[in-house]
């Protein structure tokens, strides 16, 4: 059950399911998953293969919906895909420059609610309950209140997906967006890990800034909706 693509980035769902957050994942076959309060993503180990397929439907269950990112094919019969995002990937390059910054501090358990209220006005994303258990979640607070946020969310051992990355609308322009990602970037770095995004093919504003920032684009991908049979 290894990984039949050339770079973990191929099938960053599975490779973080099945190395670094191999503790997380529910299932042991070639159809797996994270509890849906930590992610709601899912993976097989190779798509052209009905029978990674088959191990996931067992676990989730008949007519359950699925969020696969990284869909690169129609799934089996009897599997329906019920909505497509189209998608891009992104890899720090060496223009990228990360740093630590003074201004932000480490979330932990007693910060979730007040970053569940900032994901619910700003909606980066999935965000659970659990999902600081992915990796490490940065802030920005000023006068207590959570102004910004992002964190790690794959870790794949060799590259580490750099997520939540929002700001509160009374506070976006001052670049806190870019002092967090640089801060998380830091971390992933110290680790001799590659940092990467994803983002939403529409999501210009954060490609654009992404891009000035140091990345690029690696490949598009469609994060899609499948229902089991």
């Amino acid at each position: 059950m290894t990984n039949p693509l050339d770079d973990p980035l191929d099938n960053p769902v599975w490779s973080a399911l099945t190395g670094v957050h191999a503790h997380l994942a529910q299932g042991s076959g070639d159809g797996r998953r994270y509890p849906a309060d930590v992610s709601p993503f899912c993976a097989v180990a190779d798509q052209r293969d009905p029978r990674g397929w088959a191990d996931l439907a067992d676990l989730a269950g008949p007519g359950a919906e699925l969020l696969v990112p990284a869909l690169d094919r129609e799934p089996p019969a009897g599997f329906t895909v019920t909505g497509s995002l189209p998608g891009v990937q992104l890899v720090a390059t060496d223009a990228f420059t990360s740093e630590g910054s003074d201004r932000v501090v480490v979330l932990g358990e007693d910060d979730v609610d007040d970053a569940l209220d900032l994901v619910a006005r700003t909606q980066p994303g999935p965000f659970g309950r659990r999902t600081r258990l992915l990796g490490t979640y940065l802030g920005v607070r000023e006068d207590g209140k959570l102004l910004a946020m992002a964190g790690e969310r794959l870790r794949l051992g060799t590259a580490t997906e750099i997520s939540a990355v929002c700001t509160d609308p009374s506070a976006r322009g001052r670049g806190l967006a870019t002092t967090l990602v640089r801060a998380v970037a830091q971390g992933v770095r110290d680790r001799g890990e590659l940092p990467f995004l994803h983002a939403a093919a529409h999501n210009e504003n954060a490609i654009r800034l992404y891009l000035s920032l140091g990345f690029t684009l690696r490949r598009t991908l469609e994060f899609a909706r499948v229902r089991t049979p």
